[in-house]
């Protein structure tokens, strides 16, 4: 076993987006990120200021979602939706694509968006959701190329509600349309360590995953009975 639990902690952004959550389940959300100290929680914009505030002192950063999950609020909105969430201590941020724009071939009118975007966010880093569910390969790579032109510092499969998440094609067919300077995020139906490391792999850098706790234990009875 090559990583340490340290080492895949920093890989996991805990994922507490479902709409039903109460406000004490992002609190019991963020108090697993604290935990396992893993890279960032990723909450809903409503729940940044709680998260901010749980998560005080710690090393784990706040992220949220712009345009979530479906991608099709008008730019403005999602650019007003990134500036308050960036000024309300959000450090990463999670974009949905206009997926119908790119289904319809408006290449240039997604770049532009997700430029838009990048710029509101200032340090925060960018991630690009593409919901490779509803598209074809040359439209996966087509975002990809406008994501990394645009500035963004991560692409990301999915938005984990539509029919499918991460897989290891569409994963590996986005590690090859990018530079090395612009990361990979997979998300969607990561529930296992077996299914987290085999994308490793392939170049993965981060993963959305609400199955934290399980993953992380998993990879440390693993390393104790390897010892």
């Amino acid at each position: 076993m090559n990583f340490t639990v340290a080492q895949i902690a920093k890989m996991i952004d805990h994922s507490i987006l479902r709409p039903e959550f109460t406000a004490q389940d992002v609190r019991d959300g963020c108090a697993i990120a604290a935990k396992y100290d893993v890279a960032s929680v990723c909450v809903r914009p409503c729940d940044v200021p709680v998260a901010v505030e749980q998560l005080r002192g710690s090393n784990v950063l706040v992220g949220t979602v712009i345009g979530f999950p479906h991608g099709d609020s008008p730019t403005a909105v999602k650019v007003a939706e990134t500036e308050l969430a960036v000024a309300q201590g959000a450090r990463e941020i999670d974009m949905v694509i206009n997926i119908g724009w790119l289904r319809s071939g408006a290449v240039s009118a997604v770049e532009t968006e997700i430029k838009e975007i990048v710029a509101a966010a200032g340090e925060a880093s960018v991630k690009v959701i593409l919901e490779t569910a509803y598209l074809t390969d040359e439209q996966k790579l087509a975002a990809c190329w406008a994501a990394e032109r645009a500035g963004a510092a991560f692409v990301k499969t999915s938005t984990g509600f539509a029919p499918t998440g991460a897989t290891v094609d569409d994963l590996a067919l986005m590690r090859s349309a990018v530079s090395a300077k612009v990361q990979i995020k997979a998300s969607g139906g990561i529930r296992t360590l077996d299914a987290l490391l085999a994308m490793t792999s392939l170049g993965v850098t981060r993963f959305g995953s609400s199955a934290t706790a399980e993953i992380l234990d998993d990879l440390a009875r693993r390393r104790v009975a390897m010892s």
